[in-house]
Order: C-alpha cells, then sequence, then structure tokens
C-alpha cells in the first residue's frame, strides 16, 4: 500500500520521517520511507488550501497513493482540547463546501468531528467562539485542498492534527500580516514585530515552538499505531 502525507510545513513531520530518504519533487520538502511495511511519502509545501493541493498534484505525478493523509498542527476550538491533544476529522468544512474523511483503524482514543478549514489563521478567542458556534472542533489551512484533491482522485482521505493553540487563546503575534503569497511565513517580519512588542510577543514564538515540537511527537506517535 501507498500512503502519502501532507503537511504545510517539515517541523510537523518530525515525529514519523525518522529513517526517510529526500525526493525530488516540484514542492517544498519531501521524503520517502518505510511506514508500517508500507510505501509512503511525506510533502510539506506551504500553508493554505492551494499549496495543499498543489502538493498532492505533485506527488501523485509520481507516486500513485493508495490514501492520502492530511497531517500537522491545528487550533482548538472545543475547549476540553489541550495542547497536543490529537484531533482526527470525521468531516472537513471550507467556506464553500464539505469533504468526508475517514477515521483511521487500530488508533488510540481520540477526540473526532468536524475540522474547519480556513484561509488565515484563527487569532482570536472571539473568533475561534464563533467557528466553534459552527459544530466545529478544530481549525487548520490545509486540510481542505488536500481533500479536494483526493476525492478527484478517488482516493480515501484521512486528517490528522495535533493542538498547539487553545480555544481560549487570542495571538499576540499577527501571522497573517507575515503569510506571503509563497505559503510562508516571514520570519524576519514576525521577529520584528515580536521586538516591538517583547514582553509579550517573544514569549509567546518560543513558547508555539515548544508546543509544535511537542505536537510533532505526538502526531508521530498516534500515526505509527494507525491503518489505512
Amino acid at each position: 500500500m501507498k500512503l502519502l502525507f501532507v503537511a504545510s510545513d517539515a517541523m510537523e513531520f518530525l515525529g514519523v520521517r525518522a529513517k526517510s530518504r529526500p525526493v525530488r519533487l516540484a514542492v517544498d520538502w519531501a521524503r520517502a520511507l518505510n511506514f508500517g511495511g508500507h510505501e509512503a511519502l511525506l510533502v510539506a509545501n506551504g500553508v493554505g488550501y492551494r499549496r495543499a493541493a498543489a502538493a498532492v498534484d505533485a506527488a501523485f505525478a509520481n507516486f500513485a497513493a493508495d490514501a492520502v493523509i492530511s497531517l500537522g498542527f491545528c487550533g482548538a476550538l472545543a475547549p476540553e482540547l489541550g495542547v497536543g491533544d490529537i484531533v482526527v476529522a470525521t468531516e472537513i468544512a471550507a467556506s464553500d463546501r464539505s469533504f468526508a474523511a475517514q477515521e483511521p483503524a487500530g488508533a488510540p482514543a481520540h477526540p473526532a468531528g468536524t475540522v474547519g478549514s480556513l484561509d488565515h489563521v484563527a487569532r482570536t478567542a472571539e473568533e475561534k467562539r464563533g467557528l466553534r458556534a459552527r459544530g466545529w472542533i478544530a481549525v487548520e489551512m490545509e486540510a481542505a485542498g488536500v481533500a479536494a484533491r483526493a476525492e478527484a482522485l478517488g482516493r480515501p482521505f484521512y486528517c490528522i492534527k495535533a493542538v498547539t493553540d487553545l480555544a481560549g487563546e487570542s495571538m499576540a503575534n499577527d501571522f497573517n500580516s507575515a503569510l506571503r503569497s509563497d505559503g510562508h511565513f516571514d520570519t524576519i517580519d514576525i521577529l520584528r514585530s515580536s521586538l516591538r512588542h517583547p514582553s509579550v510577543r517573544l514569549p509567546e514564538l518560543f513558547r508555539l515552538r515548544k508546543r509544535c515540537l511537542r505536537a510533532s511527537k505526538v502526531l508521530g506517535d498516534f500515526v505509527a499505531d494507525c491503518r489505512f
């Protein structure tokens, strides 16, 4: 069986990519590895619907996957979710439509439900409350693009995310204004902005990085037990 995992950034694969090897592909980052006796391709291609969909297309040019998995980080909308908690989507809700998502077999117990896929970072607790009112349990930015391409290709789709920011939290750093057209955050712009309010924004950046490292390990442990 061939498995395609799609994320926005290579960091989201830190818990999965041990013993992987580089692959030349028309994306930002790609690695191949043996995953539970199956061939797997890990692809990261930046933030957002368009970059995620392009990653699937680029991968399928050389790798006819049997299943497609959107893997990575998310923001919690359900207040009971904590940092590092796994969320498995049963549905992806986008601005104009929704996509069905399957749950992997053999996985440890986990929250499951509708995950919202936006074109921006849900930055404030107020916005998150509004999104929660739609029945969503978490929010992210790539799953709809992956799901749309998996549906068009007739492949099973899965979405597994780990929480890095909580429902009641607002972000001091404005990641939306730092998101470039190539699907990457402008690190220099973020740091420059954070230095204007160092007592609040710099600790937030360090805290977020620590949470992302934790979430990537949790993702790796979780998917190791999954069957797709």
